[in-house]
């Protein structure tokens, strides 16, 4: 197992892979105590079965860039393969701001190929490569030096099985004509709208029973503080304050350092400091927010006037469609989609793309009277009307 500690090795190693029609991708983090994920390591692979076909990369050692892979992701001859790349690919986008193009996710190709809805690596491992994973290592402190024997067979067990999941899936996906399925669902992981958390909406996150215009003011400003707080200080959120102490200092509005002792929610750390002072001026400026720029929640779901029957037989519709096709249901359409659809809603993402052709052309026609369902056995029908 050969890892890399220096920008030479690297850049060799991406040259050589650069010759390949792919590269397999994971990365090993930390998140725990910090709000933007610490990498520990990054494992590559491309197509082979030789000792420097797949490596380990040390993106801790010293004076290593990352550079070298950054130029790998931006050719667009090699396709960049992840399972479940979301996390992955935000702590390259916001350590250079820079996507691995073109992606391919073996999490999201699988639903499409039927694998079910919870298409977990070690599944697919065990289905496709038929082979066993030793998990043991999984939850070890990555950013601990050196690293163990195990630890480096566990993270490079990662990409090299998932060299040969890649091609079964590619393939079925050529026969299949469903590329373009997963081309479409990758998009949002490209785009940087995705991995952008702006402060000024952090409130609508946070739980609340209480729908006052007054008090959301003041959830909205506390919100956006321990946002901004933890984003410069690079601290996890709940370590500033957590959702209940938000909630809490919303609804007590304290004045002063004093006030902030009486609360029984909030940490020791929290009470003093640039902290207790953002706490403070955060409820200050939302208690002084005007009306008419008071923040409001989004009641519109609750408002749809479902019809029960009909979302029954988007289910039943929906259940049948994918079960013929062997795509996850889930993938399609969440059960608060098929309500919005039952509600006479059209801007839903089940009625566009390829869920259309899959689901929505005939849900709409299910909502026109054009079709119903018919049982047969164990099978339900569409029958023309």
């Amino acid at each position: 197992m050969k890892t890399l500690t220096s920008t030479e090795e690297l850049q060799a190693f991406c040259e050589a892979a650069a010759q390949h029609d792919y590269v397999t991708v994971d990365t090993e983090f930390l998140r725990e105590r910090t709000y933007y994920s610490k990498l520990c390591l990054i494992q590559l692979a491309f197509a082979g079965d030789g000792e420097d076909d797949a490596v380990l990369v040390d993106p801790l050692a010293d004076g290593i860039s990352l550079e070298p892979l950054y130029e790998l992701f931006r050719n667009e001859n090699v396709v960049k393969v992840f399972h479940a790349a979301r996390q992955d690919l935000e702590i390259f986008w916001v350590d250079a701001q820079v996507f691995p193009k073109p992606l391919f996710d073996t999490q999201v190709a699988a639903m499409v190929c039927g694998f079910g809805e919870q298409a977990g690596y070690e599944t697919l491992v065990r289905k496709i490569v038929k082979q066993g994973l030793d998990k043991t290592s999984r939850f070890t402190d990555w950013s601990r030096r050196p690293l163990s024997e195990a630890q480096k067979t566990y993270a490079l067990a990662d990409v090299t099985h998932l060299r040969k999941i890649y091609e079964f899936l590619a393939a079925e996906l050529d026969k299949s004509g469903r590329a373009h399925w997963v081309t479409e669902e990758l998009q949002v992981l490209t785009d940087p709208a995705t991995y952008d958390i702006r402060p000024e909406d952090a409130w609508k996150r946070v739980k609340t029973r209480t729908s006052s215009g007054k008090f959301l003011a003041v959830v909205r400003e506390l919100a956006a503080f321990r946002e901004t707080y933890a984003q410069t200080n690079n601290v996890p959120r709940n370590r500033v304050f957590k959702d209940d102490a938000l909630v809490e200092l919303a609804s007590t509005k304290p004045r002063n350092p004093g006030d902030l002792g009486g609360s029984r929610l909030l940490l020791r750390e929290a009470r003093k400091g640039a902290i207790a002072e953002g706490i403070l001026e955060a409820v200050a400026k939302g208690v002084a927010c005007p009306p008419e720029k008071h923040p409001k929640m989004d009641r519109s779901k609750e408002k749809l006037q479902v019809n029960p029957a009909l979302a029954d037989l988007l289910r039943v519709l929906l259940k049948a469609k994918t079960e013929a096709e062997g795509v996850a249901a889930k993938l399609i359409a969440p059960s608060a989609d098929l309500d919005a659809i039952a509600a006479g809603l059209r801007d839903v993402p089940a009625l566009s793309g390829w869920r259309r052709e899959v689901f929505g052309a005939d849900a709409l026609r299910l909502c026109e009277g054009k079709i119903g369902l018919a049982a047969k056995g164990q099978d339900v029908k569409v029958v023309e009307l």
